[in-house]
């Protein structure tokens, strides 16, 4: 059963409530370069992200969102823009009332607000600014910038204890308290409980795990779920995966990042691809048709089918922009790509389209089954191409 939270409406998106759990991502630009950011934005955003956020920190980046917020909208991209505020927030959001006015909602940090007396003035600052325009606000803790004033308080309060508390659930305990009476002072302050959402993010997959389990038993804010500094490549994506996959599966969380480091020169979007992946593969949400195929064995010598497998599965990923207008339902499709006579017919048979290709030895012929039914064989040398033009066909046929 699903976590019950309070919806958040941002921008044309509503998460938590009964609303679909929400892709979001976020930039690597420089804000200030308007059109490197507007590009990587709605690159993103054409990806799937359904929620972008932006750094604003300093003035230039400050004066660059409503101009990247125009180009955005001039291109079809009404992706709302979430702004990532540290340490000068209350002192941007003031000074540049258009950007203030252009984003969808604000991430504010509590650990990085300032110190004492100054951090409690300058929180409330951004929090009435937020009231004032009328925008959600993330309170987002992390572990790494975790408000040291309160966490050296919980320590001390932990000595006194009969029976001590290891360093990481004192550490849990201080990043929830940081957050929840972030939401209590800015409930004071005047945001509604359905303009607030929570994340108390962490890098280790069970601390993770343990701290948004204790978290949702606590209160019934939105939550944004992420783990932080993933890392790169196959450990970011197993991490996170590892993480929100048990998480969700509890029916815990209303919007997630996947905050993977890119390869040098890689894609930003695969953070988005990721999250959309762990939703589906859960069976929360749809996004792309699923490509089913083998992992390849001694019976495959050829990798004829690992590349029709690739080009298969690009190529609905490319459409899908297009496809999603135009034809509903089309993201739930199945399609198979098996690679010998073992499992081929039976997968292909299971999927919406399949095709099974000739293990090494067999006949040169893959059979295509439409619907569990065997409908044509293919052969020669144009099987890829003749397969990519019947599952265009079937998309065209079976979805309206």
């Amino acid at each position: 059963m699903r976590h019950q939270t309070h919806p958040v409406k941002i921008g044309n998106v509503t998460l938590g409530g009964s609303a679909p759990i929400v892709v979001q991502s976020m930039t690597n630009t420089d804000t200030a370069d308007v059109i490197r950011s507007t590009k990587q934005i709605t690159e993103l955003y054409r990806a799937g992200s359904e929620l972008v956020r932006i750094t604003v920190n300093n003035e230039d980046a400050a004066k660059a969102v409503p101009e990247i917020r125009e180009r955005l909208l001039e291109m079809d991209c009404d992706v709302p823009l979430i702004g990532d505020f540290h340490f000068n927030g209350h002192k941007l959001l003031e000074k540049y009332p258009a950007c203030a006015e252009a984003l969808a909602k604000y991430r504010i940090n509590p650990g990085n607000v300032g110190r004492g007396k100054k951090r409690d003035e300058q929180f409330s600052q951004m929090i009435e600014i937020a009231c004032r325009y009328d925008k959600p606000v993330r309170i987002g803790v992390n572990w790494g910038s975790l408000d040291q004033e309160l966490l050296a308080k919980k320590l001390d309060e932990n000595a006194k204890l009969e029976t001590p508390k290891e360093l990481p659930e004192i550490t849990h305990d201080a990043l929830i308290e940081s957050a929840l009476t972030s939401a209590a002072r800015a409930e004071e302050i005047g945001l509604g409980k359905n303009q607030i959402i929570l994340s108390c993010k962490m890098s280790g997959v069970q601390d993770l795990i343990k701290v948004y389990t204790d978290l949702a038993a606590q209160s019934d804010y939105a939550l944004h779920l992420g783990l932080t500094e993933a890392g790169m490549g196959s450990k970011g994506i197993v991490a996170s995966t590892a993480a929100l996959a048990v998480l969700l599966q509890q029916g815990i969380g209303d919007t997630i990042r996947i905050s993977l480091t890119p390869e040098p020169g890689g894609e930003r979007t695969q953070e988005v691809i990721v999250a959309q992946e762990i939703l589906q593969t859960l069976g929360l949400r749809s996004f792309t048709p699923a490509v089913v195929a083998c992992p390849g064995c001694g019976r495959t010598s050829s990798d004829y089918f690992q590349h029709l497998a690739k080009d298969i599965q690009t190529y609905l990923r490319h459409k899908m922009p297009e496809w999603r207008k135009q034809y509903h339902g089309v993201e739930e499709m199945t399609v198979a790509v098996m690679g010998c006579v073992v499992n081929g017919p039976g997968e292909s048979k299971h999927a919406n389209i399949g095709i099974s290709l000739p293990g090494t030895g067999e006949r040169p012929v893959a059979p295509v089954y439409i619907d569990g039914e065997k409908d044509v064989t293919l052969k020669g040398d144009h099987i890829a191409e003749e397969f990519q033009v019947m599952v265009e066909s079937y998309v065209k046929k079976h979805y309206q």
